[in-house]
């Protein structure tokens, strides 16, 4: 069902900053009313402040999705601000890099509070008033890795791989003409979401990096066409399908890719913050 975004009221959440601050301006360029949701009260109220200096409606709401409360509120507060809402994007996330075994347990809580806890929590909290109403839009903001396991990047991996299982388990429960969930899957994107190990990781293995400008473009292509699931990228899509089919033949087509994870895992955070991390490697082979 297409959607048009002009006039339309949106909560997007993670909008600070990354693919969230280019998908909130461009919403605003196409009329959208939009309620800016995040945790950096200075970024949001920047970002407020262009769009509305731009001729378009913003309400920055400062609010940390990992919360296990407070949703209800949120909503109250956004439905108060844009005298409605039509659709809801559950933009907010992190990342999470290294050795599964080495992850420390509050990073892995941290990840599932906010990539996929957080979403759950806060459209149970708008979904109620989409049913009476009998319209509106579920838009959840995954990622190839929830279709495709990476190696070290599994506790992050899982929390796509559960969102999109949460958009597709969704779907088919409302079963409604009027109310869409769709899931859309950015590969690599250039963003400060990305320690600069990733950065490394993607340029070393030859992989694109989208620009956040061209993630959100997709993403409001996809909003508008009202699709199901979303992959942006063409190699992307192919992966997801051959995985689908023959994960096998995925595993060895990976395995230097792991390699390269592992070696890049392996720097301490001090080396790439200290910019040492050539001589740390120069280091490790001359040690071997």
């Amino acid at each position: 069902m297409p959607i048009r975004m002009d006039n339309s009221r949106i909560l997007l959440t993670g909008a600070g900053s990354g693919i969230g601050r280019s998908l909130a301006l461009q919403l605003a360029k196409k009329g959208a009313i939009l309620a800016l949701v995040g945790r950096n009260e200075a970024k949001l109220a920047d970002l407020a402040m262009n769009i509305r200096a731009a001729g378009g409606k913003a309400f920055p709401l400062v609010f940390d999705v990992s919360r296990s409360s407070g949703q209800n509120r949120l909503f109250l507060d956004v439905m108060q601000s844009l005298g409605g809402l039509d659709i809801l994007i559950n933009n907010a996330g992190i990342s999470g890099f290294g050795e599964f075994s080495r992850q420390r347990p509050e990073e892995i809580e941290r990840l599932v509070e906010t990539n996929i806890t957080g979403p759950l929590l806060l459209t149970r909290a708008v979904l109620p008033h989409f049913i009476q109403r009998g319209s509106g839009t579920i838009v959840n903001i995954g990622s190839t890795v929830g279709a495709v396991g990476f190696g070290h990047f599994s506790a992050y991996s899982a929390t796509k791989f559960a969102l999109r299982g949460f958009s597709e388990a969704l779907r088919r429960e409302l079963d409604h003409p009027g109310i869409n969930v769709t899931y859309v899957a950015p590969r690599a994107t250039r963003t400060s979401l990305n320690p600069e190990a990733v950065v490394q990781l993607n340029e070393r293995m030859g992989v694109t990096m989208d620009e956040a400008d061209v993630v959100a473009r997709a993403i409001v292509r996809a909003i508008e066409q009202g699709k199901r699931e979303s992959y942006i990228g063409w190699s992307e899509k192919l992966l997801v399908k051959l995985n689908g089919m023959f994960p096998r033949l995925v595993d060895a087509a990976l395995k230097k890719n792991n390699q390269v994870a592992r070696d890049l895992a392996s720097i301490p955070a001090k080396a790439w913050k200290s910019g040492n991390v050539r001589y740390y490697t120069d280091f490790l082979k001359n040690a071997k």
